[in-house]
């Protein structure tokens, strides 16, 4: 495959990649580019913005969660057919696992899918010492993979003056900048950005950015750097002796007939303004396996779908609507009775603390929720968890038995009761601490899973859905 691609990177979080990915889509898809968009990590709300820019969904590409081969075939798989993909990456450039590992950081995952990167610096503030500071990032970009250079937040007048000195003394393209302006500016809150839905006219602003990004950077650079982008194979040589051998060790059963062994269960997924954290592969990949998605609203809907053999209760922001959530009393019984009657449930973070009893707000006052889990959610006013985590269970229910699943914590909420029937180990510390309550019919809990790095749990779930099926007919 030889698609059409950039990475938009940067030096640290905050400099401004979000909004320069989203003005860049937003001009490929007004000139008629069939594109397709990417975030590197567990990102859940970058993705929105991409979604708003472009009219498609967007995906995660993570090279800790599924590693180099399976990573570089998720990203062929669904941009063979597009013209043009764009990457944004994740904090700094160079920050992966832990923060010090390769693996995981954006750099890796541009290795990885040899797609060439636009850099993007917060020039605000700055003389020469933006020269020194690129200067270093070059260096350090062992695969001359940094191709251009876009400076934010600076006036005309300085670009135009500074611009000859970055390319002459580092010998590299500086391809346009945006200047500083409060309508360039997307707001944050605890988890990350705002979402898009909550920011008036969301659509009208992103095409103001792109107007004004199509005026002040070069969009004919950006395309000669794309093309550049050398031709991806799936796998090397090496990998697919290493495949090869590896099915050859396991038997002859392929995956589609492993996939063609369930039956056709729904799936009632929660999704709304309060529960929104979704991977799309994560959805994707329960469909492969069998399952029918509906989705339903905890905030508006009264009930759950008429037909459903699981629950499914990602993450969100159901914190900042606790009282609707409170107070919509049925769909709370409704979830309660599902559970209670043997309905299969997975449930993370947002999900996880609607199931408790209790949820308290920021100023500490309490509301009933679903109470399925007998304990309470509190607002502690930091960071609870952050990072990494992979997941072993101390008994085999959702994952074969001494199997891992990777995922992601980042919450400032927590409960009286996390559960203790998983491990979890930081991969790069290797400390380990109980979590997540699970057993044959339930994991709940505050990780986010990413189903991709072990689909044995995707297909387990949709199994589960399918025997509360047959149990039910």
């Amino acid at each position: 495959m030889n698609i059409k691609r950039v990475m938009i990177a940067a030096p640290k979080s905050g400099s401004g990649k979000t909004t320069v990915t989203c003005a860049l889509l937003k001009t490929l898809k007004n000139i008629g580019c069939n594109v397709i968009s990417y975030k590197c990590g567990p990102d859940y709300i970058d993705p929105m913005f991409h979604e708003k820019a472009i009219g498609v969904p967007s995906k995660n590409l993570d090279t800790f969660f599924t590693g180099k081969t399976k990573t570089r075939e998720l990203f062929i798989n669904s941009a063979e057919k597009k013209d043009f993909a764009v990457l944004e990456g994740v904090m700094g450039l160079y920050d992966g696992l832990g923060g010090v590992c390769e693996e995981g950081s954006s750099y890796h995952l541009a290795k990885v899918t040899k797609t060439p990167i636009l850099f993007v610096v917060d020039a605000k503030g700055m003389g020469r010492s933006v020269i020194s500071l690129i200067a270093g990032f070059l260096a350090y970009d062992k695969e001359h993979l940094i191709q251009g250079i876009i400076l934010n937040r600076i006036s005309k007048g300085y670009y135009d003056i500074i611009k000859p000195f970055i390319e002459e003394e580092l010998n590299i393209q500086v391809i346009g900048f945006l200047p500083e302006r409060e309508e360039l500016h997307i707001e944050s809150r605890h988890l990350g950005l705002v979402m898009p839905d909550e920011l008036d006219g969301i659509k009208e602003k992103l095409q103001t950015v792109s107007e004004l990004f199509s005026e002040t950077v070069s969009i004919e650079s950006i395309m000669e750097i794309a093309n550049r982008a050398d031709e991806l194979e799936e796998k090397s040589v090496q990998e697919l002796e290493e495949a090869k051998s590896s099915v050859e060790s396991e038997g002859s059963e392929t995956e589609g007939e492993i996939k063609s062994t369930v039956n056709r269960p729904v799936i009632a997924v929660a999704r709304d303004e309060a529960f929104c954290f979704y991977y799309e592969d994560n959805i994707r990949i329960l469909e492969e396996y069998g399952a029918e998605i509906k989705y339903f609203s905890p905030l508006r809907d009264e009930k759950l779908p008429d037909v459903c053999h699981a629950l499914l209760l990602g993450g969100g922001y159901p914190e900042l609507y606790v009282r609707r959530l409170s107070e919509n009393i049925k769909m709370r019984m409704a979830v309660k009775n599902a559970v209670e009657n043997g309905m299969p449930v997975v449930a993370e973070c947002g999900g996880f603390m609607y199931l408790h009893s209790s949820m308290t707000d920021k100023e500490g006052q309490s509301f009933d929720m679903a109470g399925v889990i007998p304990e309470a959610c509190f607002y502690t006013g930091k960071l609870v968890r952050f990072g990494y985590v992979e997941l072993r269970e101390k008994k085999s229910c959702f994952l074969p038995e001494g199997e891992r699943i990777k995922g992601h914590e980042f919450h400032y909420y927590d409960s009286t009761g996390n559960g203790k029937d998983i491990v979890a180990i930081k991969p790069v510390t290797g400390k380990e601490y109980p979590c997540i309550i699970a057993d044959n019919m339930h994991w709940m809990g505050f990780s986010h899973l990413y189903y991709p790095s072990n689909e044995a749990f995707a297909k387990a779930f949709v199994e589960k859905a399918a025997q509360y099926l047959k149990v039910k007919a």
